[in-house]
């Protein structure tokens, strides 16, 4: 394994990115004849050798079904699924791996946690998300109040791209029932101040679910620092496989909700006259569960907790000063979302340019980036355009790319001149 991080004589991080590009195969290719330039991580981000290996050491050594097995491979199996869920578990600092359930990503937990809330809700009651939301953090919703007749009430943004709390303060009130916010924006990249947000909340007897898809690739999470009753990610933009994702619950708010699904390992006991619930976690893992995609979260979690986490984010914060600095060389650029707290995450529009042609264009000299509406229509509505061009960063990310991908807007640009 590669010496990832180092701290020079002043203690100063330093970010061997060379050395990190290494452990990342996808990284060394040519696209259309160029080196490739990943800058889709938000998407969906790479994966470090480490997770590969982890899940094809799974598969020849130990694959079985896990949890009662009568034999070597069944133990092993078992130990690897569950030694996953205990990494996650201190990745967020739950209390307990009990408050760790599998899920097959952020859409599903935030689905499971809106079904399994929706016994609480009736006519009247309020759901406060906001207009920067995922899909994923509205559609349920907007499913459960159509059953409930409960409304979902969207939190204001500011033309900056932060959360109104002005907005936040009037709309949270005694019919608010759910608050179900974005950690970071896929957009916008902005930072919620989230910790406060939940603070109003719990002061008010609201259920807290927060979306950190976007958060934890950039930082950790501390699930009982932030207090929150429900915190929701993806593997595969945690650099781990995809296919499986994470609901954080509180334990005592997991034991009230009904299982979203039936079948096998969530049963303590089944007849024709009565089926009893499993304990906690697996009360809400029905059937097969993705065994080597866990055992592959919790390899990438542990390679990133090889990191100097400090550097780790220092480097990708230059990566957005420098994509910054640049944005004068691209006349007609315009940025969507210029909040003062931000991830490194850049959509854009460039005046007299469609989205897909600057990124079917970019395409062609390597550069990989997302176009359209990025899954938060809403928030297309709020800044008055169709979709925006994205280019978001990880730390294997280096300068020289940023500037790449900025060489390639010039002569799009020059292009259509």
């Amino acid at each position: 394994m590669t010496d990832l991080s180092v701290a020079n004589k002043t203690s100063t991080p330093v970010f061997d990115v060379t050395a990190i590009r290494r452990d990342f195969p996808i990284l060394a290719q040519q696209v259309n004849g160029k080196p490739l330039v990943y800058l889709d991580n938000g998407a969906s981000a790479q994966k470090p050798q480490a997770v590969m290996d982890a899940m094809d050491r799974y598969y020849r050594e130990m694959h079985s079904n896990v949890h009662r097995g009568a034999h070597t491979l069944g133990d092993r199996a078992t130990a690897a699924f569950e030694g996953a869920r205990e990494t996650v578990r201190q990745f967020v600092n739950a209390a307990s791996t009990r408050e760790v359930i599998w899920t097959r990503g952020t859409t599903e937990a935030i689905n499971l946690v809106a079904n399994g809330l929706a016994p609480r809700l009736k006519a009247g009651d309020e759901i406060l998300v906001s207009h920067m939301e995922h899909h994923a953090n509205i559609v349920p919703w907007q499913m459960v109040a159509e059953r409930t007749g409960a409304k979902v009430v969207p939190i204001q943004v500011t033309p900056e791209g932060e959360l109104d709390l002005e907005s936040f303060d009037q709309l949270l009130g005694e019919r608010t029932r759910v608050l179900a916010l974005t950690h970071v924006s896929n957009v916008l990249g902005t930072v919620n101040p989230i910790a406060s947000l939940i603070q109003k909340a719990k002061a008010q007897s609201v259920v807290t679910l927060i979306d950190g898809a976007q958060a934890v690739p950039h930082f950790q999470p501390d699930v009982q620092a932030l207090d929150c009753d429900f915190y929701v990610f993806s593997s595969h933009k945690l650099f781990g496989p995809t296919g499986i994702g994470v609901l954080y619950g509180r334990a005592e708010l997991l034991e009230e909700i009904p299982p979203y699904q039936g079948g096998g390992e969530m049963i303590e006991r089944v007849s024709f006259e009565r089926t009893t619930w499993n304990v906690l976690p697996y009360k809400f893992e029905a059937g097969t569960p993705a065994i080597a995609e866990a055992v592959g979260l919790g390899a990438a979690i542990e390679y990133l907790n090889r990191l100097d986490r400090n550097a780790m984010e220092a480097a990708e914060n230059a990566l957005l000063q420098r994509a910054n600095a640049l944005i004068e060389t691209v006349p007609g650029m315009e940025i969507i979302g210029t909040a003062r707290n931000k991830v490194p995450v850049m959509s854009f529009k460039i005046a007299g340019l469609h989205p897909s042609d600057i990124g079917t264009l970019l395409d062609q000299q390597g550069v990989a980036i997302r176009t359209g509406h990025h899954c938060a229509m809403p928030l297309m509505d709020f800044y008055g355009v169709p979709g925006t061009a994205r280019a978001s960063f990880a730390f294997y990310n280096t300068l020289e790319e940023v500037e790449t991908l900025f060489t390639g807007l010039q002569k799009i640009q020059r292009l259509f001149a």
